[in-house]
C-alpha cells in the first residue's frame, strides 16, 4: 500500500509521490523559544517524528528542518520584563526545547536553522518581492517592508479563504500599509528596542517578520520544491499562508504537501501560557514517566483534538505499562530477540492509511494481548516471533523500552539499582519461605510491604519478579 497522507491544501487524503524518488525532504515549523515547551507545543514534534520513523522504514532517505524563531516581539517583550538580553533568553529556551525533544524521545533534526542566522536570505527574498511588485517599503519612514495581499491573486488558497472575508493583520502598526490585511515582511528599528536587534538593510535598520523567516529557511535548506511542510494547526492562518503566498510570488513552487497536527487543549481551550492552562513538559514528566507521555500523545490520531488532562494521562500510562509489561516478561522467557524486520501487515496498513496511529496502536495490543498467552508456555519460535514484532511497532512509535533512549534511562545508577535488586530478593527469598511453610500471614506482609514502598510482585510459573509502580501511592500526603 502507498503512504497517503491529509494534505491541508487540497483538503483531500492523497498517495504521496516524492519531488526526488526515494528522498523527502520535510520542513516544519519549530518553536519561537519565548518560553519553556509545554504539551501543546511538543505533540507536533512527536507527530512529525513519528512520520520520519515511518518513511524512513518505507524505504525513504528522509531530511528534517525544523527552525528556530530567535527573534520575535515575544522574545523582546519577555526578555525585558525579565531584565536579560533578548538572545540570553532565546538561547535560555531553545535549550529548554532540546530538552524536551530528548526527553521524549524525539531524535534531533537533520538541521536546526536560527532566524538570526538567515537574514541576508531574507533580504534577498524581500528584494526579489518588491522587484516582481508583490511587496513594497512603507512610505512613513518606518522602514517597514509589507507583503502586499491583493497582487497575488491565490492569496488564501492554503486555508480556503477569500481575501475580502480576513480581518486585518495584527503584526505590524497598520499606519503604514496599503491595506490592513497587508503582513511584515520586515519590521524598521524603533525607539526602545535594543540595538543588538536590528540588522541594517536597504530600507533602514530593523528585524524580520516571523512569515519571512520560515520561508527563506525552507528554501535554503529544501530547494525551490520540497515534500512536506507541517505545524500545528493553529499555523495553517496567517503563518502558513503567508509563508505559501510569498514563496509562490518569487516563483518556487514550495510544499507538495501541507501537513497540520491538530491542538492539545485544556478544558476545551487551546493549550497556552497565556490561558494559565500550559502544562510545562518539565513538570508533566515529574508526575508521569516520559515515555508515558508520549504514548498518550501518539495513541491519538494527528487531526484529531487531545483533551489534556492528568487523569487521561495516567489511564494512558496504565496501558502503556501494560505493554511494556509483556515486553519485559517475554525478553525474560526468551532472553531477548531484535525487532522484526517488517511489521505486521495491518500495523503497516494503518500507518501508510494518513498516519493512523490509533489503529496502529489497536494491532499492538492486540499483538501483545496473543503474547501474553505465549509467555505461560514458555519459551517458544511463536513467543520470540510475536515480542520480535512487538518491539518492531514499539519502534516506529519511538516507545521500544528496550531501545534508546529508553534502555539507558531504565538502568539508573548501577551500583545503586544492584543495592536494591539483592535486597528486594533477600525479601522475595524470605517470602518464598513464608509460602513453602504455609505462612501465608507472613507471606502476605512482606508483599504489602513492598507494595508500599512501590515494589510490585508477580508471581509467574518461572519464579517471583518485581518492577518498579510507576506511581507509588501517595494517600496521606
Amino acid at each position: 500500500m502507498t503512504v497517503r497522507l491529509y494534505d491541508t491544501a487540497t483538503a483531500a487524503v492523497r498517495d504521496f509521490e516524492p519531488v526526488h524518488p526515494g528522498k523527502v525532504g520535510i520542513y516544519h515549523c519549530g518553536l519561537t523559544v519565548q518560553g519553556a515547551p509545554h504539551v501543546g507545543h511538543i505533540y507536533k514534534e512527536i507527530v512529525f517524528d513519528v512520520l520520519r520513523r515511518w518513511l524512513e522504514r518505507s524505504g525513504y532517505e528522509v531530511t528534517v528542518i525544523a527552525n528556530v524563531t530567535d527573534i520575535d516581539d515575544k522574545i523582546l517583550a519577555k526578555s525585558a520584563e525579565r531584565q536579560v538580553p533578548w538572545w540570553a533568553h532565546a538561547y535560555e529556551f531553545e535549550r529548554e526545547l532540546h530538552w524536551a525533544y530528548d526527553v521524549l524521545g524525539c531524535r534531533p533534526p537533520t538541521y536546526e536553522p536560527r532566524a538570526t542566522g538567515h537574514i541576508p536570505e531574507m533580504l534577498v527574498m524581500i528584494g526579489e518581492l518588491i522587484e516582481r511588485g508583490h511587496a513594497y517599503v512603507a512610505t512613513d519612514g518606518s522602514g517597514d517592508v509589507y507583503f502586499d495581499v491583493k497582487s497575488w491573486p491565490k492569496y488564501g488558497e492554503l486555508s480556503h479563504q477569500r481575501i475580502d472575508d480576513m480581518e486585518a493583520a495584527e503584526d505590524a502598526d497598520p499606519r503604514g500599509k496599503r491595506d490592513p490585511r497587508d503582513f511584515a515582511l520586515w519590521k524598521g528599528y524603533t525607539e526602545g528596542t535594543p540595538r543588538t536587534a536590528s540588522w541594517p538593510t536597504p530600507w533602514g535598520p530593523g528585524r524580520p517578520g516571523w512569515h519571512l523567516e520560515c520561508s527563506a529557511m525552507a528554501g535554503k535548506y529544501l530547494g525551490d520544491e520540497f515534500d512536506i511542510h507541517g505545524g500545528g494547526l493553529d499555523l495553517r492562518f496567517p503563518h502558513h499562508e503567508n509563508e505559501l503566498a510569498q514563496s509562490t510570488a518569487v516563483g518556487q513552487k514550495f510544499a507538495r504537501f501541507w501537513m497540520h497536527s491538530a491542538l492539545v487543549t485544556a478544558a476545551g481551550e487551546k493549550m497556552s501560557k497565556s490561558l494559565g492552562n500550559g502544562a510545562v513538559v518539565r513538570n508533566v514528566v515529574e508526575q508521569v514517566r516520559p515515555i508515558e507521555l508520549r504514548y498518550y500523545l501518539v495513541s491519538s490520531h494527528y487531526r484529531s483534538v487531545v483533551e489534556f488532562s492528568m487523569a487521561a494521562l495516567e489511564e494512558s500510562a496504565t496501558s502503556f505499562q501494560r505493554i511494556e509489561g509483556f515486553v519485559d516478561r517475554a525478553t525474560e522467557v526468551t532472553g531477548g530477540v531484535e525487532p522484526a524486520a517488517d511489521v505486521p501487515q495491518a500495523f503497516a496498513d494503518a500507518m501508510d492509511d494518513d498516519l493512523g496511529t490509533p489503529a496502529a496502536v489497536a494491532v499492538l495490543h492486540n499483538t501483545v494481548r496473543d503474547g501474553n498467552k505465549l509467555v505461560a508456555d514458555g519459551d517458544s519460535p511463536a513467543l520470540q516471533e510475536n515480542l520480535a514484532a512487538v518491539r518492531a511497532m514499539l519502534g516506529v512509535l519511538g516507545l521500544d523500552p528496550l531501545a534508546e533512549p529508553w534502555a539507558s534511562r531504565a538502568g539508573g545508577n548501577e551500583e545503586l539499582t544492584e543495592v536494591v535488586d539483592g535486597l528486594v530478593k533477600a525479601l522475595l527469598d524470605q517470602r518464598q519461605a513464608a509460602r513453602e511453610r504455609k505462612d501465608y500471614a507472613a507471606s502476605d506482609e512482606i508483599r504489602d510491604r513492598l507494595k508500599a514502598l512501590g515494589v510490585v510482585v508477580e508471581d509467574t510459573p518461572q519464579g517471583s519478579r518485581w518492577t518498579i509502580a510507576a506511581h507509588p501511592s501517595t494517600e496521606g500526603n
